[in-house]
């Protein structure tokens, strides 16, 4: 569900907000049951290495761009040319595959499919928010589901979860739709929570019909 930027930001409606930031990304999410799927496959990582900090389900995503700290004011403006990318965009097939990490601390599951169009795709997004006069840093695309985090110290931990992941090889599934995503929610020690936005669909994708935003 689409939230104002008041409910990302824990800002009240009320009040100015011109000094206010929220961190925000551009992101493709997989649908319930391929989530599902993958969590079944967890339930044993979950069971055996309960000190890991392990993402919520409904907080998954594939990263596009990572536009990192923005004024709030910054937001509303980048909306109107995103649906329009997104009108323009076809559905991707992808799937969900393998396991890794970064640095023995980051574990993931990795992505299959299209990625051809998935970086495609990720170059279209970053290049229209530039043009939108937003800046940010460069990272290379490698398309990935961050899974948890290790906390100081139990960096094995990591590296068995994703040997562990070595297999799996879920079910492919139609990527339909782009999510402006703000995740201030959730700062400091505890576990970081995203909330979208705004989302909007691609041609064909989603729920099936050809609409240029959704919410």
């Amino acid at each position: 569900m689409n939230e104002p930027l008041e409910a990302v930001t824990g800002h009240p409606a009320g009040e100015p907000v011109r000094a206010l930031t929220t961190r925000v990304f551009l992101a493709l999410a997989p649908p319930d049951d391929v989530k599902d799927e993958l969590e079944q496959v967890l339930r044993p990582a979950y069971d055996a290495y309960p000190r890991m900090r392990w993402n919520r389900i409904e907080d998954w995503h594939i990263t596009l761009a990572f536009l990192g700290e923005l004024p709030v004011t910054a937001v509303p403006p980048l909306m109107p040319p995103l649906a329009g990318l997104a009108a323009r965009q076809r559905p991707l097939r992808l799937a969900l595959h393998g396991g890794g990490h970064f640095d023995e601390r980051v574990l993931w599951t990795g992505v299959t499919g299209d990625l051809e169009g998935l970086h495609r795709l990720a170059a279209d997004v970053r290049t229209l928010v530039r043009e939108c006069g937003v800046s940010f840093p460069e990272r290379p695309l490698r398309p990935h589901l961050t899974l948890a985090r290790s906390r100081r110290g139990d960096h094995v931990d990591t590296v068995e979860a994703a040997a562990s992941l070595t297999a799996f090889a879920g079910r492919d599934w139609e990527a339909g739709r782009l999510h402006l995503v703000g995740s201030n929610i959730g700062r400091g020690p505890g576990p970081i929570h995203y909330r979208d936005i705004d989302a909007w669909d691609f041609p064909h994708g989603a729920g099936g019909a050809a609409r240029a935003s959704g919410g």
